[in-house]
């Protein structure tokens, strides 16, 4: 039997959770179509009633505690049951609908996932979708996706798993680079290259080789760095230098030989190789529209 306090609590859960994903009372009131002080009131009703403080708050910022994180977190879960029951109620309707939010790293989402956009809205027009760029580790939970696609030979655990299918890492060069700097016979002649990587991190430019028994990691260098895919893919066949890429995004360079392969019999290791997963959360009920977009993707990209 469910507390009282519990359920006076509900509608306070919710507009907090309104509140974080929003970034600021004035933005959510809105939303709720009331006053931000109102809503200010509401918050602090719910921290009283928790006796933890779920926000530091000054004129200029909001920011939520470490305990307003935990309440958060469970919160979500609670919000996301009730979506579900909303859902469940809809789910004789025989047209799909609602919005469904797809996540994806930035090169698949555009060589791979934007040609699908156009025929699945057309096929399901009474489904929103929203498409995130997100090439760092993706939380369904806590980012509120709903399905997100991973490159990677580690997918992670406790939640459904489609592989699409495999990538693999290429490196290229414009045949112009190449015939003026010369074709590399070994990874350790990248560090007298100029090489295109991603800038990301400080240790993206560290690159990864092995063959055979043979392992090494390379500190390539250049004058021109950029972590979007199309951007580095640019650079390189104008002459820049030498690039890593996913198969999908340099195939049709290949074919066209606006850029030819570079240190072919070595494999290129990253965090971003190995399996195409989809995956999303376990649960015994799926939306309507959750079960179109993952049966229209496999249709289209499994082969």
């Amino acid at each position: 039997m469910l507390d009282q306090k519990l359920i006076s609590l509900l509608p306070d859960l919710a507009a907090f959770i309104l509140v974080v994903n929003e970034g600021s009372f004035t933005a959510a009131a809105k939303k709720l179509n009331i006053t931000p002080s109102a809503l200010s009131k509401t918050i602090s009703r719910l921290e009283a009633a928790l006796s933890v403080k779920l926000f530091e708050r000054t004129t200029r910022s909001l920011v939520i505690t470490q305990a307003g994180k935990r309440v958060y977190d469970q919160s979500l879960i609670m919000v996301n049951a009730a979506q579900q029951a909303v859902d469940l109620s809809a789910a004789d309707h025989t047209e799909p609908s609602g919005a469904i939010t797809v996540a994806a790293p930035e090169a698949f989402l555009n060589s791979v996932l934007q040609p699908l956009v156009i025929p699945f809205l057309e096929r399901y027009p009474l489904i929103q979708l929203k498409l995130r760029v997100a090439d760092g580790d993706i939380d369904l939970l806590r980012d509120n996706i709903d399905i997100a696609f991973r490159l990677t030979d580690k997918p992670h655990e406790n939640q459904v798993l489609k592989e699409i299918s495999k990538t693999y890492l290429v490196l290229c060069a414009s045949p112009d680079y190449l015939q003026q700097r010369g074709m590399p016979q070994h990874p350790l002649e990248l560090e007298q290259h100029d090489c295109l990587y991603l800038a990301e991190t400080n240790t993206d430019h560290l690159w990864s080789f092995h063959k055979e028994q043979e392992h090494l990691t390379v500190a390539v260098s250049g004058r021109y760095a950029v972590n979007h895919s199309q951007m580095r893919l640019s650079g390189v066949k104008n002459g820049l230098g030498i690039g890593i890429f996913h198969d999908f995004v340099i195939q049709e360079a290949l074919q066209e030989g606006s850029v030819v392969k570079v240190l072919s019999d070595w494999t290129i290791k990253s965090n971003y190789h190995g399996a195409i997963a989809m995956q999303y959360a376990q649960t015994k009920y799926r939306p309507a529209r959750l079960r179109a977009f993952i049966d229209f993707a496999q249709a289209q990209l499994i082969h």
